[in-house]
């Protein structure tokens, strides 16, 4: 793939399309031919390249001690603007998982559900919240999404809240994506072998934009659709909220389907209206106390959305794309935004479809 040179805006469509078939065997043939050739094409850099090479030259890790209340670990993460940090057990010496914000967001959750008194939450260290298998087995319990929930015999990953699963950094990229795919991690840390220490932890985006950087093609390899290629969730399949909801029913419906985000749409033209994040801490930031914190679980996502950050490069941000659009474009897109999701939609901007990072990666695996 060449250095992006972005392509030409294709159309949008008024429904969602039925495969391409083709118009004879020898055709079919010739285009399988090439996606495998892209497909090879894209393993091989991922098997050239170490999880050294995706960190940036300048970053900090922030590493919780497990004995620290939830809270001010929760409070930092925001401070450094990061959304994970591995744990540290300093009575056993090693790492014992990861935090992350969108845990902090679902323990409020949980408090809200059973009426617990949310200024105990204050006190609660983080080996005391993991502890708890009321929490644990619940609003901390791993959904993978459908779409992957057969990723291993079980139907879930690894749960990053009781155990540590890293990479070394000599690792090729490869392996780490087969890591995050099939342990359905959003965080893989990244570890110095000579001396255990954490030095990243990285996500599928981080592989795609390292991707995207990188990676040099010649030959047109990518140019089937999105659609074509099986890439995303289509038609029914997808989840989508509406302004009317509250944040509390939204978040069960992301946690229950294992998501990210949602799409957010008109409830009576079903037109986009925006997408709405698990890792978003508006709520948060607008709140005096974990009380007022526990109650603004109960807004609108119209009035949470009114107050969002509408800068375009935040990679929450909506983009949006036709079924039409190639697999080369959304790589040159990606280059140019850095997003975590694309929201397919049709020419009335109405949803057909959701094409995360995880998608993109998960096709070449």
């Amino acid at each position: 793939m060449s250095q992006p040179q972005l392509a030409s805006s294709i159309g949008g469509i008024g429904s969602l399309p039925a495969q391409s078939t083709g118009s004879a065997t020898g055709m079919l043939g010739e285009r399988e031919v090439v996606r495998n050739t892209g497909k090879q094409a894209i393993v091989s850099f991922l098997e050239s390249q170490n999880c050294y090479s995706v960190l940036r030259a300048s970053g900090k890790v922030v590493v919780f001690d497990t004995r620290i209340p939830i809270q001010l670990a929760f409070y930092a993460l925001v401070e450094h603007d990061m959304q994970a940090a591995p744990l540290w057990d300093p009575k056993r010496c090693q790492f014992v998982g990861i935090l992350t914000v969108t845990d902090f967001i679902d323990v409020l959750r949980y408090y809200r559900e059973t009426g617990s008194d949310v200024l105990t939450l204050a006190s609660r260290s983080i080996a005391d919240i993991l502890a708890d298998e009321g929490i644990l087995s619940t609003v901390l319990r791993k959904n993978p999404p459908q779409r992957y929930a057969s990723a291993n015999e079980e139907g879930k990953g690894e749960d990053q809240h009781s155990s540590f699963l890293s990479v070394d950094a000599d690792a090729n990229l490869d392996r780490a994506c087969h890591l995050l795919h099939d342990q359905t991690m959003d965080f893989l840390p990244v570890m110095l072998p000579s001396d255990m220490r954490v030095l990243a932890t990285i996500t599928y985006t981080c592989v795609l934009e390292h991707l995207v950087s990188n990676f040099r093609e010649q030959r047109r390899l990518f140019d089937d659709t999105i659609f074509d290629l099986g890439i995303g969730t289509y038609g029914e399949d997808v989840v989508v909220a509406y302004p009317h909801q509250t944040l509390h029913e939204v978040l069960h419906t992301l946690h229950l389907h294992g998501l990210s985000a949602v799409p957010v749409i008109d409830e009576t033209t079903k037109k986009i209206k925006g997408v709405y994040s698990r890792s978003d801490i508006t709520f948060l930031t607008k709140a005096s106390d974990a009380e007022d914190a526990v109650s603004n679980l109960n807004l609108t996502l119209d009035v949470l959305m009114a107050q969002q950050r509408t800068d375009v490069t935040t990679p929450d941000a909506l983009h949006t794309c036709s079924t039409r659009h190639t697999l080369q474009y959304v790589f040159e897109y990606f280059a140019q935004w850095k997003f975590n999701r694309l929201v397919c939609v049709d020419e009335e901007e109405r949803v057909v479809g959701v094409v995360s990072a995880r998608d993109l990666v998960a096709y070449f695996l």
